[in-house]
């Protein structure tokens, strides 16, 4: 029997979770239904990576610590690989359409390039292309 991959599941708390859905979804996300009911969803980045959008009151049952202020407080940046620069910039040109605000100007390092957006919640997301001549080296 093969060993199944580890997977990556990020955690976020949302304020509403319907305009997070549409927020999302206006960036091309896709939901898997099996895990989206009123209090949480499960965002497809790929196939062994998900975001689960947690309303939240449920989001606070996980933990004993105070949920951060993602407005105000960085709890954390999620980076996400694009294929090309214009990719970057569509990516980001659709979250600001959907939303989201602009966090950090272009940054240009010749072999990588990206540009920062917050959601409609204020988590930080970073779109990156990195040249891959460069990181094959």
């Amino acid at each position: 029997m093969a060993e199944q991959p580890n997977l990556l599941f990020v955690n976020l708390a949302v304020s509403d979770l319907d305009k997070s859905i549409a927020f999302y979804t206006a960036l091309d996300f896709e939901f898997n239904p099996q895990f989206t009911d009123e209090n949480a969803t499960c965002m497809i980045i790929n196939e062994g990576a998900f975001v689960m959008l947690l309303v939240e009151k449920f989001f606070q049952n996980f933990t004993k610590k105070s949920i951060a202020d993602s407005k105000m407080i960085t709890e954390a940046i999620m980076s996400i690989s694009v294929s090309s620069r214009a990719e970057v910039d569509q990516f980001v040109e659709k979250a600001l359409a959907a939303g989201g605000t602009t966090s950090n100007e272009k940054m240009d390092e010749g072999f990588m390039y990206s540009w920062s957006f917050q959601d409609i919640d204020g988590h930080l997301w970073e779109v990156l292309y990195m040249d891959p001549s460069a990181v094959n080296a």
